[in-house]
């Protein structure tokens, strides 16, 4: 999709400001079923469209992303706009600075349409926990886009946006991306910048793109890796896009026992059709067990809560967002403000964290998750010895439909059992679509490479991506 807008407005089929805005006219008519924006930045949309047309005219070559209109996740600073994280305690934030990727991006001419649903401080799988209310999924709206990053995904796989910034903290990148048949890239831990992230889990967050090929998923993070020091844990990563081509004949790809058990029918077959495209390119097969996989979920959970609990402790009415109306004195005004102003998930985890993070539970708990969290890493850097990526379902299951009703809350966090061990170890990882179930409902499956291995996931993602047709093209939004 990018290279195919690039390649338009050089030759001047199409100016800038006639793209910018069929995707605002496409957002202005389908935003409604799909809830993917929460903020439309149509005047600056429009500017910035202005900007590139000058230097069109004025003959100058473009750079990549430059006039591709895009959205961001919507907790993503950016100077002067509306910044919520689809929460009722961020009403009215409009940051003082941009993000380090945003600033990358608008320093290379990209077009921002607007900042997109998520769920509550990316609190969710289903992107429902949004205090606008979830986003739908363009394959089927009366199913879930997937989350914490559904209106990105919703978007872009809409075709309301060309491709889309989200964050990564368990999964919410990759899992929305195969919910709508995307291509969702969590970069290595340290890759790609945090500063200006409003955060969730400090230690497991990570920016990356959503995109609809392994192409563009390149094109996006080569704009966006690169160390900076704003962020004391950046460490930058290196261009990926020159590599795309190396294929996969001798590659030694992995596939643990443990993450292909309780996998749905339909995830099943389709990952087994993968694995069979790769050993027909010259990919070797190495099935091998990785037992401390089955630790990830409850590790993940306390230390994300744990540091959840810290990160938001910053929310209290005074400096800035939602402030209750009728208090008597400070302490009630932060109780009441805090009460009003997140939603039931966001409170779930805070009191988790809370509750981990106390004397006489510390050593039980977050000690104890923070020294499984050591073998987990231990574990990858074991299996890496054996092959060179690893190929897993990224979600065990298909979308599932919008509204549904559970007694659990923890049947919605199961849904993150195959995505939070890469974040928990820091690794990179790329979702890829590989089929569909019999609702036409897409499948995603991730590869994960070692350390700052982003050129080897998505080489071998744009293999197989090559070799196969999975997903149909969706047919709302802007068709180019």
């Amino acid at each position: 999709m990018i290279g195919k807008l690039h390649r338009m407005l050089e030759t001047r089929e199409i100016s800038c400001a006639e793209l910018t805005e069929k995707y605002l006219s496409a957002i202005e008519n389908e935003n409604a079923n799909l809830n993917a924006y929460i903020t439309v930045t149509s005047e600056e949309a429009k500017k910035a469209a202005r900007l590139v047309d000058a230097r069109i005219a004025a003959g100058e070559s473009l750079r990549p992303l430059e006039g591709i209109p895009m959205t961001l996740k919507d907790n993503i600073s950016t100077k002067g706009i509306l910044t919520t994280c689809a929460s009722k305690i961020l009403d009215g934030y409009r940051p003082i600075y941009d993000a380090f990727v945003w600033k990358q991006l608008r320093q290379q001419g990209a077009v921002l349409l607007g900042k997109s649903n998520m769920d509550e401080f990316a609190m969710g799988s289903s992107c429902e926990t949004s205090y606008y209310g979830g986003a739908a999924n363009p394959r089927s709206t009366s199913y879930v886009a997937g989350g914490s990053s559904g209106g990105v995904a919703a978007a872009v796989g809409g075709n309301l946006a060309a491709y889309g910034l989200g964050s990564d903290t368990g999964g919410s990148i990759r899992q929305p991306a195969s919910f709508c048949g995307l291509v969702g890239l969590k970069p290595t831990y340290g890759a790609v910048s945090r500063f200006g992230l409003i955060a969730y889990g400090s230690s497991l967050d990570q920016v990356g793109p959503i995109t609809a090929s392994v192409e563009d998923a390149a094109l996006v993070y080569d704009a966006i890796c690169g160390y900076d020091p704003m962020d004391s844990t950046s460490q930058g990563g290196k261009p990926v896009s020159g590599a795309l081509k190396n294929g996969v004949k001798g590659l030694r790809i992995g596939l643990p026992d443990e993450y292909y058990e309780g996998l749905t029918s339909s995830v099943r077959a389709a990952l087994g059709d993968a694995a069979k495209a790769y050993e027909s390119l010259g990919a070797e097969m190495v099935r091998f067990p990785l037992p401390e996989l089955k630790f990830a979920l409850p590790v993940y959970y306390i230390i994300a809560c744990a540091e959840a609990a810290s990160n938001l402790g910053r929310y209290d009415g005074i400096r800035y967002g939602y402030q209750t109306k009728d208090y008597h004195g400070i302490h009630e005004m932060i109780c009441k403000t805090r009460s009003e102003g997140f939603g039931a998930e966001v409170k779930r985890r805070i009191l988790l964290g809370n509750y981990v993070l106390s004397s006489g539970y510390y050593d039980a708990y977050y000690k104890k998750a923070q020294n499984l969290r050591g073998a987990i890493v231990q574990a990858f850097a074991k299996a890496f010895e054996t092959c060179d990526v690893i190929l897993a379902p990224t979600v065990p299951m298909t979308a599932f439909p919008r509204g549904r009703k559970q007694s659990d809350p923890t049947e919605d966090y199961l849904t993150d059992i195959c995505t939070v061990p890469v974040n928990i170890a820091g690794l990179p990882a790329v979702s890829v679509p590989c089929g569909q179930d019999q609702k036409g409902l897409p499948i995603g499956m991730q590869l994960i490479g070692r350390a700052f291995d982003e050129a080897g996931i998505l080489a071998a993602a744009y293999a197989y991506e090559q070799s196969a047709a999975c997903v149909k093209p969706c047919e709302m939004g802007v068709r180019l």
